[in-house]
């Protein structure tokens, strides 16, 4: 048995040596340790061995085992490390090759502004509300007291989808839903998409950008209007621009106020962006009409309020000396990678 065994090791070992792979490994432990393996027969035939001899025969073989398993398992790991070798030399990289550029895609200059402006008014404590773009005419006109046959209907060319539903032509409509659900004091900002039937040129687009803003409660001004939004102003672009407002008309405030700021390409002196008169619009406001309020279900004798409307779009091309506000549309890689 003695015999035996040196033979089936050194065997043992001359297939581990030149097994190609771990499927041929697997192969000879089977034919070697195996429940019905050679290693295993003979500890079977140990039965006709004397009682003095088993013991010892059993620790031969115990031993053998032990070796050709190590054997096995050496072969295993130079396998493996061999394997990693050639994948290592397959993936090498070279690094004298050019780089691959990769573009990175970036905030396109509206979402930039929208962002600054979200955090410029929620600094002054608004929260950031969001309303649907296919709305009624109840909110988007009724009770913005703009009743069937009012001439303000006429300023705004509505895209209607069926009868009383239309895309929202202003951001105010998120006004009416804020105070039908909300009790004062309500400070809110809504920005989005609005869609005007306009035609297409260096400042006119037929889907444009606003930012509503929406204050209501006890003892209200006109001063907290001007305020919020000369620091807005001041915000945006820079200490040094000029505010002004002017007298105006909007049916869902009263008073109502244009605002203004110096022109930013000419300081206020006068060019072809300003059309020479040194200002730029850049938003209406005023104090929330009695009849919104009442329409809403607040008494407009214990509360009073504020809104204005920011244009998105021309706080952009002001900001970003853009002079076609097509070009915010137009997706041209040129023109966005500026930013």
């Amino acid at each position: 048995m003695k015999e035996k065994l040196e033979a089936i090791l050194q065997a043992a070992r001359q297939a581990a040596e030149q097994a190609p792979d771990e499927k041929q490994i697997e192969e000879i432990r089977v034919k070697y340790l195996g429940k019905k393996g050679e290693l295993t027969a003979l500890l079977k035939q140990m039965g006709s061995l004397s009682p003095e001899e088993r013991p010892k025969m059993g620790q031969l073989v115990n031993d053998a085992k032990a070796r050709v398993e190590a054997v096995i398992n050496a072969r295993k790991e130079r396998l493996k490390s061999a394997a990693v070798e050639l994948k290592l030399k397959a993936e090498t990289l070279d690094i004298t090759l050019p780089e691959k550029r990769v573009n990175v895609g970036g905030l396109h200059p509206l979402s930039i502004v929208t962002n600054d402006l979200i955090d410029i008014f929620q600094s002054m404590g608004f929260d950031v509300l969001d309303g649907p773009e296919v709305e009624t005419d109840y909110y988007n006109f009724e009770c913005l007291n703009v009743p069937a046959d009012h001439p303000a209907r006429d300023m705004q060319d509505t895209f209607y989808l069926a009868d009383k539903i239309l895309l929202r032509t202003q951001t105010s409509a998120a006004q009416i839903r804020t105070m039908e659900t909300r009790k004062p004091p309500i400070r809110i900002i809504c920005p989005g998409r609005v869609f005007r039937a306009d035609e297409v040129d260096a400042t006119h687009s037929p889907v444009f950008h606003q930012l509503e803003g929406l204050v209501v409660d006890k003892g209200v001004t006109m001063c907290d209007l001007m305020g919020v939004l000369e620091q807005f102003a001041h915000e945006i672009y820079g200490e040094d621009v000029k505010v002004r407002f002017r007298p105006s008309f909007f049916p869902f405030t009263e008073p109502s106020v244009e605002v203004d700021v110096s022109c930013t390409e000419c300081g206020g002196k006068g060019c072809r962006v300003c059309k020479g008169e040194g200002w730029i619009e850049i938003l209406g406001a005023g104090m929330v009409h009695p009849n919104v309020l009442r329409s809403c279900g607040i008494d407009p004798d214990v509360y009073t309020g504020f809104a204005f409307g920011i244009g998105i779009d021309r706080i952009t091309t002001t900001r970003y000396k853009i002079s076609d506000i097509r070009l915010l549309f137009e997706n041209d890689k040129r023109f966005l990678e500026q930013f």
